[in-house]
């Protein structure tokens, strides 16, 4: 069996939800006779969505997200699977990342699977003659829904889109958890360094930031937030995090990791300030958080260890991880979120694009949330495979949730 496979197989021990429902799409065959295009981070867990696609009658055509975020083999053994096409491929260049989308669009998808948003974007820019066949898609990630909601505000999606990332159960864990402690993972696992006792500094105090402070605490580090927002860097002083702005910060941090989604938030202003030796990681989805052009002009560089640019700056080394990509994945030995968590999503993922199937040709172009059934049904299915029960509302308990009139 190849080592590709091997890792599928793996991956499925730990997604008893995605288990669950790919059992009912071999039923009901949700997707029967569709195309489904995905962009994702071709790995283990996502090959374990595909099939689930694929068992629920669909043809499936995917490519990466991400130029540093595919497993090769894993890429592989999805072409070896019946009724799914994979064109992606591990550090492709820009001109192959995007031949690669097109290859998937070239299948003409009625349904869109996005990690970032890059097919939504093909298909509205560059593709526009496909567009007539899609019934509707789903984002997976914040930098995809910042973009999607900039579309929709000028009018300009053109198909109904589901918002994976702003769902509960996606927030509280994938974000949260998934992001935390895969970032760090990668990080130490890279540079073999050590977290406790270290300043280590957050970019952002969303649900991804927040899941990153929490997990380098827990690991002894001195954490430091900078935002932009008033509300969450209050919060975050409230958590217990020293809160400063990335000027302060590039003075005393030790290790960097962004989250905001957000361009330029460590720039040419931040490096000459920085330790000799800081280490800079990226867990946002593109490389644009990091100011990797103006190392690339302005400093010295050598690559020390695998998936470590070091920059030299006014002398000092700078240590940037995975070419300011998506840390967790696009570091060498990056596996990405933990198991478990991606199962949650993914059924999401699954169960989004199954209401698209039924309802999209109903649905206006636009920006529309996770139907509050479906956060359920995961969550449910989440807590069954745990062998964990809650209670449930009673008679009387329903009556004075919607009485006005009970009192005191």
């Amino acid at each position: 069996m190849s080592s590709g496979k091997l890792k599928i197989e793996w991956a499925a021990q730990y997604m008893p939800v995605l288990a669950a429902i790919k059992m009912q799409f071999e039923k009901d065959k949700p997707f029967k006779g569709m195309n489904i295009g995905m962009a994702l981070h071709v790995e283990a867990k996502t090959a374990n969505l595909v099939t689930a696609f694929a068992a629920g009658g669909a043809r499936v055509y995917i490519t990466g997200c991400n130029p540093l975020s595919t497993q090769d083999d894993v890429a592989e053994a999805l072409n070896h699977e019946k009724n799914v096409h994979c064109f992606a491929k591990r550090a492709c260049s820009v001109e192959e990342y995007y031949a690669a989308i097109n290859q998937v669009l070239d299948a003409a998808p009625v349904i869109t699977v996005d990690d970032g948003m890059d097919l939504i974007h093909y298909l509205h820019t560059k593709r526009r003659e496909l567009l007539h066949n899609v019934i509707g898609g789903c984002e997976e990630t914040t930098t995809g829904i910042h973009r999607l909601r900039a579309m929709a505000a000028e009018s300009k999606l053109e198909f109904p889109v589901i918002a994976v990332n702003d769902t509960p159960m996606k927030r509280f864990f994938d974000n949260v958890h998934g992001t935390g402690e895969s970032a760090l993972s990668s990080i130490m696992i890279t540079t073999n360094t050590l977290i406790a006792g270290k300043y280590v500094v957050v970019a952002g105090y969303g649900f991804c930031g927040r899941g990153l402070a929490h997990k380098a605490h827990g690991l002894g580090a001195k954490v430091v937030i900078t935002e932009i927002d008033p509300r969450r860097a209050l919060e975050a002083h409230m958590d217990g995090y020293h809160v400063m702005t990335m000027d302060e910060a590039a003075k005393i941090g030790d290790i960097f990791v962004t989250t905001t989604g957000n361009t330029s938030v460590i720039g040419k202003q931040h490096f000459p300030q920085m330790k000799e030796g800081a280490i800079l990681a990226n867990a946002g989805h593109f490389n644009v958080e990091i100011d990797i052009n103006w190392l690339a002009k302005h400093a010295e560089r050598c690559v020390q260890r695998d998936g470590i640019d070091t920059y030299f700056v006014k002398g000092k080394p700078v240590h940037v991880l995975a070419e300011g990509r998506l840390v967790n994945l696009a570091t060498p030995k990056g596996m990405g979120h933990p198991i478990e968590v991606m199962d949650l999503s993914f059924a999401l993922q699954a169960l989004c694009a199954r209401y698209i199937a039924e309802h999209g040709e109903k649905l206006k172009g636009g920006v529309y949330e996770v139907p509050a059934a479906i956060d359920e049904e995961v969550a449910r299915l989440k807590l069954g495979s745990l062998g964990l029960s809650i209670d449930t509302v009673t008679a009387e308990q329903k009556k004075y949730q919607c009485s006005w009139d009970i009192g005191t």
